[in-house]
Order: structure tokens, then C-alpha cells, then sequence
């Protein structure tokens, strides 16, 4: 199985939801305390692990296949920030989505580049 493929079907259990809740507070995300934006940011998730699993390649440094959910719930964040210009007015998601990224750089390129073990 791919990790896309893994992911999409970790995305499915109680773990997903409290990695999701636990990213959300970690970074403080403006929206943390509220749980219906985090179980849409789930559903997302999920849907864009769908398509990678389909093959759409979705963000620059991460083959289809290399997707995992991490990167999906930031790559979910992102296309609602990116697009709808009302959605941010503070910078407060910019700043979430860029403190995830820095955060957790090995999960956004490609698992063959990564030093095994």
C-alpha cells in the first residue's frame, strides 16, 4: 500500500480526529476550540486523500502517492485560505499553515528522500 493509500484509510478512525485536534491546538489555529470546523478540516482531509490516491498531484514536492495525512490537513487548510480572501483577514490560518509546515518539514517532500530508519 501507498502511503496515500495508507493514509486515506487512517483518515477513517478516532486517531485521524485526535491528530487533527492536536495540530489544530498545538499551532493554534484560530478555529480549535470549534469541533464542527474540525470535523469538516477531517472530511477535507479525506477527500484530498482521495484524490491523491486517485493520482492528482496536489502540492509541489509530494508525489500523489507520498501523501499522508498531515499534508492533507494542511493542504485542506490551505486551498480554503488560498481560496476565499475573506477567510483570513487576521493572518492568524497563514500563520498555522506556515508553523505546521516549519514544524514537520519530512512530511512535506518525497518518503524516498527521507534518511531511513
Amino acid at each position: 500500500m501507498t502511503v496515500a493509500e495508507e493514509s486515506l484509510h487512517f483518515s477513517r478512525y478516532f486517531e485521524a480526529e485526535l491528530l487533527v485536534e492536536l495540530m489544530l491546538r498545538f499551532w493554534k489555529h484560530p478555529y480549535a476550540e470549534d469541533s464542527e470546523f474540525r470535523n469538516s478540516m477531517i472530511e477535507n482531509a479525506h477527500e484530498v486523500l482521495q484524490r491523491a490516491v486517485s493520482g492528482e498531484h496536489l502540492i509541489e514536492g509530494v508525489p500523489p502517492n507520498d501523501m499522508n495525512l498531515v499534508v492533507a490537513v494542511w493542504y485542506a487548510e490551505w486551498s480554503t485560505v488560498s481560496n476565499q480572501t475573506n477567510e483570513d483577514p487576521s493572518g492568524e490560518r497563514a500563520r498555522w499553515l506556515n508553523d505546521v509546515r516549519s514544524a514537520l518539514p519530512s512530511c512535506f517532500c518525497r518518503q524516498n528522500e527521507l534518511p531511513p530508519g
